[in-house]
């Protein structure tokens, strides 16, 4: 079997963490199976880089920031193939480029555009363990890139999918993914499986196990992608794979929060056709991200106007809303005093009540709704903050998530 192991930033975060890594993947070896491991820099090491350019520069030429930003996993591959090799297991490190992955000149925030495995494969037929930096590739005109946030996640299941791995392990401090949060609802359970689509869900959603581009990715290159542990790799993570190779399919299998929200509401706006495209527009100009909306139509030709934002788009967000506040009948009220509660999973499809139970769950708990918008596997429901706990509690008792 050939395994795709991706460790991040806290799994390699110390000298003894590194060595507790090649403990992981000399056991996977002595199993009989083949390993490319793909590891992040040491945590806090790129937050040092890029301090020590601000020293010289608070705007430094992107080129040469991902020069010295992909030396953090290079120190990290460098060192794992140094500990393995010490202890007779044949281990070779590779930069992005000499692992082959060609990627496009938008530096910082680069797509992989393709990845030659010649050199990997080559590798691997010695019966060597290859440690590829992660984050990294280079251009056609061989300039190094970087991939942007969760780039050594892309990296590993974009080497999974090119060399046809069986699977690829991202371990992380995190021993799979939950029902919800443990912290907020101890009887969360841990998912044997799940799909790629409620995954992606609960990672908009605010689940911070695994990010949204590797798992997009994963399912257009139709990798079988485990999140675990490496502080316990002896526990079996959760498979993230195709909804067909999951037979029992729960109706909910995860209720999610967000608490990095802002309520946005325009209340007395002149109703007439274009207004709220040109609100939108104008926001999506901003690249503000917007979640969602509900529009009520008021008296007297008047229209009100509620959408949610994320918390870090507010202040633009005020900038754009203060063209439109120059009607004396509009008033603009923001709350960040709100979160979002979503519940996620395929089961909904194919199940009816999912929705009504959800919301007089909510009642019995005496808490108000106060925007709701609906996709075929989930459900998301704007509460105020201070229920946000309560409620995650309470919803995942009413679907049983913890049996």
């Amino acid at each position: 079997m050939l395994k795709v192991l991706k460790f991040g930033g806290t799994s390699v975060g110390t000298l003894e963490r590194i060595q507790n890594v090649a403990n992981i993947i000399k056991k996977i070896k002595d199993d009989g199976h083949d390993v490319i491991a793909v590891v992040s820099a040491m945590s806090g090491e790129t937050n040092k880089l890029i301090e020590y350019s601000e020293h010289f520069s608070k705007t430094p030429n992107k080129c040469e920031m991902d020069m010295l930003l992909s030396s953090g996993e290079r120190v990290t591959s460098a060192l794992l193939s140094i500990a393995l090799n010490e202890q007779g297991y044949e281990a070779i490190s590779m930069s992005g480029r000499q692992a082959g992955i060609v990627t496009d000149d938008a530096h910082t925030k680069a797509r992989i555009e393709g990845i030659d495995t010649t050199s990997m494969k080559k590798a691997i037929s010695d019966g060597k363990v290859v440690v590829v930096a992660g984050f990294q590739g280079v251009t056609e005109e061989g300039r190094v890139t970087t991939l942007g946030r969760g780039g050594s996640d892309l990296t590993a299941v974009a080497i999974a999918g090119a060399i046809n791995a069986d699977v690829c392990e991202i371990y992380t401090d995190v021993d799979g993914i939950y029902t919800t949060d443990p912290r907020i609802e101890p009887k969360a359970k841990k998912l044997d499986k799940i799909s790629y689509d409620e995954m992606l869900e609960l990672a908009s959603l605010g689940a911070k196990v695994l990010q949204n581009r590797s798992v997009e990715m994963a399912k257009k290159l139709n990798v079988n992608l485990v999140s675990r542990s490496s502080f316990t790799p002896e526990i079996e993570g959760t498979l993230i794979t195709k909804e067909e190779n999951i037979m029992e399919k729960p109706i909910v299998s995860g209720i999610a929060l967000d608490r990095n929200q802002i309520r946005v509401g325009l209340y007395g706006l002149t109703d007439r056709p274009g207004i709220a495209a040109s609100i939108f527009t104008s926001l999506a100009d901003e690249n503000i991200n917007v979640d969602m909306i509900v529009q009520t139509k008021g008296t007297d030709g008047k229209t009100n106007l509620d959408f949610t934002i994320p918390t870090t788009d507010f202040e633009s967000c005020k900038k754009v809303m203060s063209k439109f506040d120059n009607d004396d009948s509009t008033k603009i009220d923001y709350s960040d005093e709100i979160c979002k509660v979503s519940i996620v999973g395929v089961g909904m499809k194919s199940h009816t009540g999912v929705a009504s139970k959800a919301f007089a769950t909510l009642a019995k708990e005496n808490i108000n709704i106060r925007i709701i918008s609906t996709s075929e596997i989930k459900i998301s429901m704007i509460i105020l903050e201070k229920y946000a706990e309560l409620a995650v509690r309470a919803l995942h008792d009413a679907y049983n998530l913890d049996k």
